[in-house]
């Protein structure tokens, strides 16, 4: 498994990256000091399996109506999605595709031109005794016409946007009818995708209130009406119908059940404490039920007594352990502590035979765990601020300028930090999508890498704009009509990054080196996952790059982007805006033209929104005494119910 933004973390196998400019000394380590290590747990007696989670990145989040400061594989995947299920369900073995047997829904039908989309609800039940209903379904749907600022997939134009009724034609059946046609291929994969049905027993704005005491669930889609404003330069969205804003009154209520409140930039202190005990959460209809939380120890589930899905438990507890540094979490492999983990690059000991085949195992683990790969759907990247206001006003003009881009990227040696670093266990990152697994959405000219690690390169591209070049200094613009900044200015940014894998650490302290060398001044601010990304948001103008992972396409499984790099969309944190892409994306999305994807996917991977980076393959141990864990789903989902323990 791996790292992530939007669902983002950190990586499950760290890249063994050395922090010097010759790649053959020792690597930068962190040690294990404050580290947590979870209790020892008997496994085949109790009935459990334990599973550990990628270092300093606990879940934080239970509501699954996320912004973008919450939006993480560790809420979503490995935490919400054990409890409530998704409209569909994404995975097929290792392949990203749609698996409808984990479906709460039928296949969708589309008809009138993919206009109209019909969609069929299989029999799941709530843990209350109600049923999972097309009424449950249309509540969120509710929810996001809204506020569709509150969730980090909202992108403009598209789902709810695109959205004129929803019909909900019985108990099982609901119709959506859309403003135009539609690629249906992206329809399910981006769009439905990104539905999670909710109770109503959620349709309160107070603890005290009997479910469905709102109108939000219950109401017609037509009948939200909001009115969309811009304040200090984001949308926001003004209720202005009685439904509208009881389903304000709703999200509101729910996000600050889950640790968050919407309307202050105070957070609630209590909500994790709650997370067990609370009657709103303790409603699911997956097959787990939360029995205890921790957000610095272990989460603990028990099966749900009332899930109706096609698979359910064996064992009576599955425990996700957190831990704060990736040698502790190593740790506890080498003492049988943990069933399923992942082993870091320091005690990798033989390199990959090739991206789809390991190595040996290290013969401290050999004897009781399988070694398995999981390559993950998934672009890995740091993010810039195109609106950072650091560096005396000029940071995000600098960051604007494609050839400053171009030098950072040229730095980045993606392929030698994979072959002799990484020990074969990765893959580049070299556009907006991914290379692997393999798949037929990759153009020739992202998979050649149109921008090879190229030090005499970046030089030129700096001095030729303008840019007295100071080799570990700070360079400093001399022609403002070249540099696209101020004379005077100086090269002198910020980057923000993840700690708690010791061999990511290095990854990015080599790169610090490299820019450097010719004048790129990079401050580098050490934070865990949790800060770094929240503090990577639109809004916020004080940061200039962040490293924390990688983008897992997922609830979006067609990368087609639109989440990631389309103007004023949830998760472009950096807010990267460019009218030709915006066009190429959304002819992608709405015509069954797919030449527009290959002109899409080559124009962003010639004008680098984001710095691409390496991207890890997960190195993971399973014990041998459990099975049905491999092979690991490539969109870092899990399904434990389908986890057995022999014997």
């Amino acid at each position: 498994m791996s790292r992530v933004h939007k669902r983002s973390s950190l990586a499950r196998a760290g890249v063994a990256v050395v922090a010097a400019g010759s790649l053959g000394v020792g690597a930068a380590a962190v040690g294990a000091a404050g580290a947590s290590r979870p209790a020892a747990v008997s496994h085949a007696k109790s009935g459990t399996i334990t599973f550990a989670n990628l270092p300093g990145s606990a879940a934080n989040y239970i509501f699954p109506f996320m912004n973008l400061s919450f939006f993480s594989v560790s809420n979503s995947q490995y935490f919400q999605n054990l409890m409530y299920r998704p409209l569909y369900w994404f995975g097929t073995g290792a392949a990203p595709t749609l698996n409808l047997k984990y479906s709460v829904a039928q296949n969708p039908v589309y008809s009138d031109g993919n206009k109209t989309v019909t969609i069929n609800l299989n029999h799941y039940m709530w843990s209350d005794g109600e049923p999972v209903t097309a009424q449950d379904v249309a509540f969120w749907l509710n929810m996001y016409r809204t506020n569709p600022g509150g969730y980090a997939g909202y992108v403009p134009g598209t789902i709810p946007d695109d959205i004129a009724s929803v019909d909900v034609t019985s108990p099982t059946q609901l119709v959506l009818h859309l403003t135009g046609s539609v690629n249906s291929y992206w329809y399910t994969y981006n769009e439905l995708s990104q539905i999670y049905p909710m109770p109503m027993a959620w349709d309160v704005a107070g603890s005290k209130q009997k479910a469905a005491s709102q109108a939000c669930g219950t109401a017609t889609f037509t009948s939200i009406k909001v009115t969309e404003k811009t304040v200090k330069g984001s949308p926001e969205w003004i209720p202005n119908s009685a439904s509208a804003k009881s389903c304000e009154a709703v999200y509101n209520f729910l996000s600050e059940q889950a640790g968050y409140n919407p309307t202050s930039s105070a957070k609630s202190t209590n909500a994790f404490a709650t997370y067990a005990s609370s009657p709103i959460w303790s409603v699911v209809d997956g097959p787990w039920k939360l029995r205890t939380f921790n957000a610095t120890g272990n989460d603990t589930f028990v099966p749900n007594s009332k899930y109706t899905g096609p698979v359910k438990p064996s064992y009576s507890q599955f425990v996700i352990q957190n831990f704060t540094a990736d040698t502790a979490e190593v740790n506890s492999l080498f003492g049988h502590q943990t069933d399923v983990g992942y082993l870091n690059a320091a005690n990798t000991t033989s390199p990959a035979k090739s991206e789809t085949q390991a190595g040996a195992n290290n013969p401290r683990l050999a004897s009781s765990y399988n070694l398995e790969l999981g390559p993950t759907w998934a672009i890995a990247y740091a993010l810039y601020n195109f609106k950072a206001t650091n560096d005396g006003g000029q940071a995000g003009k600098i960051i604007s300028q494609l050839y400053f881009r171009q030098a950072m990227q040229d730095l980045v040696d993606q392929s030698l930090y994979i072959k002799k670093l990484d020990k074969g266990y990765g893959a580049p990152t070299y556009g907006p999508v991914p290379v692997l697994p393999k798949s037929p959405f990759v153009t020739s000219f992202e998979e050649k890498n149109p921008y090879p690690y190229s030090p005499t390169k970046a030089r030129a591209l700096l001095s030729s704009h303008g840019w007295s070049i100071v080799p570990n200094g700070t360079d400093v613009c001399n022609d403002a009509s070249k540099c696209g900044v101020p004379k005077g200015t100086q090269l002198n940014l910020t980057m923000s990054y993840a700690t708690g894998n010791a061999a990511f650490t290095a990854q990015v302290i080599a790169e610090d080196e490299a820019w450097s060398s010719i004048g790129i001044h990079v401050t580098l601010l050490p934070g865990t996952f949790t800060t770094v990304a929240g503090d990577a948001v639109p809004s916020n103008h004080s940061w200039d790059l962040a490293n924390y992972g990688l983008w897992i396409f997922s609830p979006d499984y067609y990368p087609t982007g639109e989440e990631l790099f389309q103007t004023g969309a949830g998760s472009n944190a950096g807010s990267y805006s460019n009218p030709v892409a915006d066009r190429l994306i959304k002819a992608t999305d709405f015509s069954s033209n797919n030449s527009y994807f290959a002109a899409y996917e080559n124009y962003l991977a010639d004008q680098l929104p984001y710095l691409w980076q390496p991207n890890t393959i997960g190195v993971n141990e399973v014990a041998k005494n459990i099975t049905g864990v491999a092979p690991f789903n490539s969109l870092d989902s899990i399904l434990p119910e389908t986890w057995h323990i022999k014997g």
